[in-house]
């Protein structure tokens, strides 16, 4: 990242709200280097610390409490984010303290990633954890991004096509958030060939969907996080919600196929995230 010292050309800002993954793949570093590879400043306030690598979760231990409103606190003392990506959240505890420094602070470009279970199948989260993260992050987000199965989970609502998904994305909305997208990586109905993300939102009254083909790989460890650190990114940076979805879908996809073939790892192996960035000669 070239750190500019023109204040009129000053790189944006992203807190980034989330647990630890020690292979790197997911979680907290993987958000990192997405807003790196996408010239934004990444700023952290860690919610859990997890034991996992790209075959699963072995254990995971939430962050204390005062020790995360003092992250936050910290951060918003020095500098005020230009967007805000919140991802794993393991306690309800942790939920009402987001939300609230979400509600002191009038925060905007909240970007949601409901986080309760690892791409492993492995679970992230208390099972309260996603009454309250509906009932506490859905008013204030700018955009909920879960995939079907966290839709489900959220929702109450059994996905099997296009008319239930829009179903569970309306369920969602009723909650009050301001737009969900249901994201692709698990294909519905006759999608298989593509990764189909579908966007919804009540004003105005829309449903979008985007498209990029499906990269067959077994490496889709932190794609979830992925995508919504780089939809924080591209808010932080001034794009529409339209844009920014469609800034993030082009890079995960060419960050997904840039490492699909990389076979060192024993499970879920990482994407890419630095394919963009040419290397310092």
């Amino acid at each position: 990242m070239i750190c500019e010292t023109n204040q009129k050309q000053a790189y944006r800002t992203v807190l980034i709200i989330a647990g630890s993954d020690s292979i790197g793949g997911a979680g907290i570093q993987a958000d990192i280097k997405t807003c790196t590879a996408l010239r934004t400043y990444a700023m952290t306030a860690i919610t859990a610390v997890t034991a996992q690598n790209t075959l699963g979760v072995r254990s995971y231990r939430a962050v204390d409490a005062d020790l995360l409103r003092g992250q936050l606190q910290a951060v918003i003392e020095d500098v005020r984010p230009d967007a805000v990506k919140i991802g794993m959240l393991p306690t309800v505890e942790c939920v009402r303290i987001v939300a609230d420094f979400l509600r002191v602070n009038s925060l905007e470009n909240i970007v949601v990633d409901p986080v309760c279970v690892a791409t492993s199948g492995d679970a992230l989260a208390a099972d309260s954890v996603p009454a309250a993260i509906r009932d506490c992050l859905f008013p204030p987000a700018t955009l909920v991004t879960p995939n079907v199965p966290e839709a489900e989970l959220l929702s109450g609502v059994k996905i099997a096509d296009e008319p239930s998904k829009r179903r569970a994305a309306e369920a969602m909305l009723d909650c009050g958030a301001a737009a969900v997208i249901i994201k692709g990586g698990h294909p519905v109905g006759d999608t298989r060939d593509m990764a189909v993300d579908t966007l919804y939102r009540n004003h105005p009254h829309e449903e979008r969907v985007y498209r990029a083909p499906f990269v067959d790989t077994a490496n889709t460890h932190g794609t979830g996080c992925t995508f919504s650190s780089a939809i924080a990114a591209g808010l932080a940076k001034g794009l529409t919600l339209d844009l920014a979805i469609q800034y993030a879908k082009n890079y995960l996809t060419e960050a997904i196929r840039a490492g699909a073939d990389d076979s060192r790892w024993h499970g879920h192996g990482p994407m890419c995230h630095f394919y963009n960035v040419p290397e310092i000669q």
